[in-house]
Formats: structure tokens, sequence, C-alpha cells
């Protein structure tokens, strides 16, 4: 008989984002349906992407980031930034890692992760977690 952990069913796993496709064993609850809303800043190169940045932390609201992508995002900037509700496995490793470890920006309670993918560099914000 294997120990059953049914007492731990805490979305607290600080492993999900790992590389392992285990969210379907542990039968019927997909860990994989976990989505986030985020926005991102994508930029091509570092110096815009750190230009981005100071402009955000001169007014460091979600509003403000909305303005800032419009300007500097290389990638949905008419959006400001938005990709939408993304799933998880939906996006870049690197780019989902540091998503899914955000916590939720409201208003002027602006939480900005960094991430360096392909695409380049990004500033992320989550809006809401479903």
């Amino acid at each position: 008989m294997g120990a059953k952990k049914k007492a731990e069913k805490k979305p607290d796993d600080k492993d999900a984002g790992g590389k392992g496709k285990d969210d379907k064993k542990g039968g019927g609850k997909v860990k994989g349906a976990q989505a986030v809303v985020v926005r991102h800043i994508l930029c091509e190169k570092h110096s815009r992407k750190e230009e981005a940045l100071a402009h955000i932390m001169e007014n460091p609201t979600l509003e403000n980031f909305i303005t800032v992508a419009k300007t500097y995002s290389e990638d949905k900037a008419k959006q400001g930034g938005l990709l939408g509700l993304q799933r998880k496995g939906a996006l870049q490793p690197e780019f989902e890692e540091v998503a899914f470890a955000l916590p939720e920006s409201k208003g002027s309670n602006l939480n900005i992760g960094q991430a360096k993918t392909p695409f380049g560099y990004h500033l992320i914000v989550v809006e809401d977690r479903k």
C-alpha cells in the first residue's frame, strides 16, 4: 500500500511550472487547467526593455503599464500588451514560469515579472488568476 496524499489539496505547488507533464496523473482533477490573464511588453533589445521599465516605475500602476506597452511593446502594442487568458502549457516555458508565479496586479498594486525567451525580453503583469 502506498501513502496517499489526499490531505494535501492546496494549490500551492511551487513545482507546477516544472518540465514534467504529470498534471494528468492523480485521478480526475487536471492542474494544467489553471490559467492567468496576462499582459506583457516585448522588446527585442534589453536596453529598450529597461527603458520601458523605467517609465513604468515613474508611476507603477496597471494603467501606466498599459500606456507604456502601447509605446514600447513590439507585440500586441495596440491592446496594451494583452495576451488574454493563457493556460499552463500555452506559453514559452521561461515566460510561463514567471507569469504563474506572479501575484495579481490591481490598480496601484503593480507586480512586474521579467523573462527572456527566444522572442526577446518581456515585462509581465498578471491581471487575474483562474
